[in-house]
């Protein structure tokens, strides 16, 4: 029997009785991290990893039954042993290792490696192998046209394109994941350049990075903010929703970019009419999928959500038993 099978309700582990990251409510499920497709409401009961706890309670409520684990930590349940590793992708995303009967799997959620010479992201965790003999993978990315630059020379260029908005007299309006990107954006731009708001779907997230210990700079909101000037030397960060609303309307003349893996290809750029699209993704791209793959010695995997065809057909070529699995998880489109 497979340690971990495709149920309607999500991904499930027959002999311990629960489910990863499910889609429909179920009694015990192991969450990898806080994005709405893996962590849903209804559960009757959590396990995640400890850092992520504060945005677990503030997307699904402070009363949820929620059980932490540190990472490495392990906890026995119908005799399958359970720890959840570093998975690198947001603040407290977890890898989740399953051992039973001397059988080894690792579903690893959404995930994303740090590069040789890289330096780790400051905001979460980074992304640790675990050996395993079944691994289970995204591959939101998985095509060999998605390779990331350095986050030195994106960030160089976010921070120069603020400044010369800032100069100009215009806010310069970022559209980003609240959850994750946007903390990213946060850690890493250059905050001398002017002030920072951040739309209301962001904010309470950039309060539990803060109390997990992630240092941000200060941000504000925009009914803190009276003055008109200053808002047109802003960096603003929102989801893609306030664009349109009478939220953005407050800031007069902006530029506005995108920020997501998908600036990659120029039709996505084209498609959304941003003066700017910034490649910046919190998942592994295809180099980093294969790395995540080696590293951990499986000679089975499993992909789930993105370009799964590809990577399927790719890791058979390298001599993997490689298959897939159905699941209604996302991506960043």
């Amino acid at each position: 029997m497979d340690l971990i099978v495709q149920r309607p309700e999500g991904l499930y582990c027959p002999p311990g009785d629960f489910h990863i990251d499910p889609w429909r409510r179920v009694d015990r499920a192991v969450i990898t991290h806080a994005h709405a497709d893996h962590a849903r409401p209804g559960h009757g009961h959590y396990l995640a990893a400890a850092p992520g706890e504060g945005l677990l309670r503030s997307r699904l409520g402070e009363g949820i039954a929620l059980q932490t684990l540190a990472y490495g930590e392990a906890v026995v349940h119908n005799g399958v042993r359970i720890s959840l590793h570093p998975a690198g992708h947001v603040l407290g995303s977890a890898q989740v290792r399953v051992e039973h009967e001397g059988r080894v799997w690792v579903a690893s959620g959404d995930y994303r490696t740090t590069p040789a010479g890289a330096v780790p992201d400051r905001t979460c965790a980074p992304f640790e192998p675990v050996c395993c003999h079944t691994f289970i993978t995204e591959s939101t990315f998985g095509l060999p046209i998605y390779r990331w630059r350095p986050d030195a020379e994106l960030f160089a260029e976010i921070n120069t394109w603020w400044a010369r908005n800032a100069e100009a007299g215009r806010a310069s309006v970022l559209q980003c994941y609240s959850l994750g990107k946007a903390q990213r954006i946060l850690a890493n731009v250059d905050a001398s350049i002017g002030p920072i708001v951040c739309h209301g779907a962001v904010e309470p997230l950039n309060r539990a990075y803060r109390a997990a210990g992630v240092p941000l700079p200060e941000t504000r909101l925009v009914t803190e903010v009276s003055d008109k000037a200053t808002l047109q030397r802003a960096l603003v960060l929102c989801p893609g929703s306030a664009v349109g609303t009478p939220w953005i309307r407050r800031f007069g003349d902006v530029s506005d970019a995108f920020a997501s893996g998908w600036m990659q290809i120029r039709g996505w750029r084209r498609r959304g009419g941003q003066d700017r699209g910034f490649v910046l993704s919190d998942h592994a791209d295809w180099p980093g999928l294969l790395s995540a793959i080696g590293a951990s010695g499986a000679e089975r995997v499993i992909v789930t959500h993105g370009s799964v065809p590809v990577l399927v057909r790719y890791l058979q070529e390298q001599g993997l038993q490689a298959e897939s699995f159905e699941t209604e998880y996302g991506d960043e489109a």
